[in-house]
Order: structure tokens, then sequence, then C-alpha cells
């Protein structure tokens, strides 16, 4: 039985890719900063990931950037293939760097809306008043989701308007309590949004549902729902749902690729229960199937947060659960560890960062050693399809080739 697991450690980047400077990001460096860190600020505290060590991490790192780490994090004999990939898709934003591993780069630019108050179109605003029977709208600004609900949670709860803002992403976001403003009645009001937004290119509205009464206790949900834009080709997940072993889709994965060429669906909150869907998904997923799993925590709970701290304990806790999945692999499994983007937590900001992102396969039949630094996430996609017996669209290295010339 062969089969694909895409582990997609949402924002795990391992060094400034060679455009960096274009997007502000020079001297980026997720996992490389993450260790700097833990050996200046937490001494006593061992960051060890002997597991992803084991795979190729830190010599993936080394390739990537051109020097070790500043503190060893694992040793022991290598068991994985590993190398980096380079993103060619104009942005560094979850849609591109999902939509390009799975082979469809995106070769134009998404709509952003600007960083000052008031960020929204009228006709947005007012089509969300309108359509969605409010009594107006509070944030209309950039902002982190944890950050607005504490500063406008109780005025959203006394007027009933929802809180609408924004990011460096491609999105538009709407967070409402889930019992007092009710959560299908955030869902439709996305839904709308979702519509409203189509003329500007946004990738994604996102549904933010909360609780609690008190900016001390608000606590965003796991009933999130994404209302994304769908690739326009087929990816490996579309291949894989229409001519292989069905694609199991955990975590925010279905919403990544607007719930098109998904099998099954898993919903979980949090990394251990991510990881614990993962192994469900194992145990139903037959023949030439593909298993994806999204890690958003890391982007969103420790990336965008600049917790280094965090990010940090979260890998510990991903590379300690390995060999649990390690041991429920079947000889023609084959594993891919990787990521869509870098959100360095001790960067400047608190936007994604253009890096080159890991690319460490392991199985049963896997031989160890480099591989040859990969142009574009697609080359990873392509290994993935060949082993399930599957074909990406060819033009893909050819959009490459046209891309580098320029």
């Amino acid at each position: 039985m062969k089969r694909c697991i895409i582990l997609m450690m949402d924002s795990f980047g391992i060094g400034a890719a060679s455009d960096a400077a274009a997007f502000g990001d020079s001297g980026a460096d997720t996992l490389g900063h993450i260790v700097e860190w833990y050996g200046k600020h937490c001494p006593s505290i061992p960051f060890h990931l002997p597991h992803l060590t084991s795979i190729g991490l830190v010599n993936a790192h080394t390739l990537s950037t051109g020097h070790p780490l500043p503190y060893s994090i694992g040793t022991g004999p290598i068991k994985g293939a590993y190398t980096y990939a380079k993103e060619i898709s104009r942005g560094k934003d979850t849609l591109s760097g999902h939509w390009e591993l799975t082979g469809v780069p995106v070769d134009f630019d998404w709509g952003y809306f600007p960083d000052v108050p008031h960020c929204f179109p009228k006709d947005i605003v007012d089509g969300l008043i309108t359509g969605g029977n409010l009594p107006g709208v509070l944030g209309e600004k950039h902002a982190s989701g944890t950050e607005i609900i504490k500063e406008l949670g109780c005025e959203h709860m006394r007027t009933g308007k929802p809180i609408i803002y924004t990011s460096a992403d491609s999105v538009l976001q709407i967070a409402a309590h889930e019992e007092t403003f009710g959560l299908e009645r955030l869902y439709t009001l996305c839904e709308k949004a979702f519509d409203l937004v189509r003329p500007y290119h946004i990738a994604r509205v996102i549904a933010r549902p909360f609780v609690g009464t008190a900016p001390e206790n608000f606590t965003r949900t796991g009933n999130r729902h994404d209302y994304a834009v769908a690739a326009p080709e087929k990816t490996l997940v579309d291949r894989a749902y229409e001519e292989a072993g069905g694609t199991y889709a955990i975590g925010k994965i279905a919403d990544i690729f607007a719930h098109r060429g998904i099998t099954k669906q898993y919903k979980a909150t949090g990394l251990s229960a991510l990881f614990d869907a993962t192994l469900e998904a194992l145990e139903d997923a037959g023949d030439r199937s593909l298993i994806f799993t999204n890690f958003v925590d890391f982007d969103s709970s420790y990336g965008h947060r600049r917790d280094a701290e965090g990010y940090g304990k979260g890998l510990m806790l991903i590379d300690s659960r390995l060999p649990e999945l390690e041991a429920r692999l079947t000889p023609g499994d084959l594993v891919l560890v990787t990521a869509d983007h870098g959100c360095d937590p001790t960067f400047k900001g608190s936007d994604h960062t253009r890096e080159h992102v890991p690319m460490l396969f392991f199985g049963k039949g896997v031989k160890p050693g480099p591989l040859a630094p990969m142009k574009t996430y697609s080359d990873g996609g392509q290994i993935l399809a060949h082993h399930l017996g599957l074909t990406l669209k060819r033009g893909t290295f050819q959009e490459v080739m046209d891309h580098e010339a320029r």
C-alpha cells in the first residue's frame, strides 16, 4: 500500500529566500532564530528536536542558509531525504504556499487592504451592514485577532456590531461572539463578505468566533471557518481525490482548498488534537491516498504573535510525537514535513516572512541523504504525485523556467 502524508508546519521557514529583500525580509530565519532565542533566553530549557533532526531538518537548514545552527538541537544518523525549497509564487501567503506545493504556483498578485484606519472600501462595509442587517461594524483596521477581541469584544457584545479586520495577508476577518451574535449568523455574514471582496482579488474571508464574558477571558474557538478562492487549476488534492485513493484533510486544509477534492475532513483544535486526527486519518485512508495536515498554531498562535518560546514548545511537541506516526506507517508510506512560508517570531512586525521551507521525506522505503535544492515547492509535490502514480500539470516546470528567466 502506497500513501502520502503531508505534515504542513504552517510558517516553519528555515532561512531567508534569495528574493527576501524584495519582501523586506532579509535576515529572516524562523528555525535559526528560535534556536538562538532559546540559547540566549532559556538556557535552562533544553531545546531539542531529535526526531526532526534525524530526518534531516538541521542539514536542510544548513543547505538553506550556508551556516550551522547556533546551538545543537539533535545528533545521530540521518534516516530521511532532505533539502529546502524556494517559493516562486508572487506572495508569501497561505494559499500561495499550499497551491504551489500541490502543483499550482500563483503567478498573479492578490489584493490587500492598506494599513490605515477604515481600511476597507465603502462598498464592502455598506454591503455587510445592509446584507447582514447590522447596526454597524467595529474595527475596520489591521490588527492581531486576539488583541482586537480584547479591545472591542465588550462593545461588540453590547451593540451587536461584528468586528472586521485584516492583516498583511490577503484576507478579511470577521470576529463575533458565538453566543451573543451566533455562529451560523457569523458564517452567513462571512459568505456575504466573500462575495463582496471578489472584485478586490482577496484570497480569503475568515470567520473568527470567540467566547467569554470579558477581555481577560475572551477566547477564540475551534469553529473558525475560512472561505477561500479555489485554485485556478487542478492540484494534487484534486488528483488524489479523482484518480487515486482520495484526500483526507486535517485542520484547515479543506478550507484552504475551498472544500474541493476532499474525501473526508477532520476538524481539530491545537497541535496535539491535529496530530491525533492525523493518526485517525492514517487508519481510515486506503491505498494511493493523500493525508494532508496543517498545523496552523505555528502561524496563528506563535509566528504572528511573535512568541518564540511558544513556537519552540510547539515544535518539541510535534517532534515528540513523530515516532507514533512512524510506528504506524506501512512499507509504502511516504511522509513529507514541510511549510508554506515563514513567520519568524523574532522578526520585525507580525507578517509572514519570505523564507525557504524544509522538504523532509521519510518512510520505510526512503533512501537517506541530501536532495538537490528545489526551485519551487511544486518539485516536492511532483515527488508525492509520482509516488501515488499521478501526474501534476507538466506546464508547471516550464512556468518555473520562464519565471527564473525573467
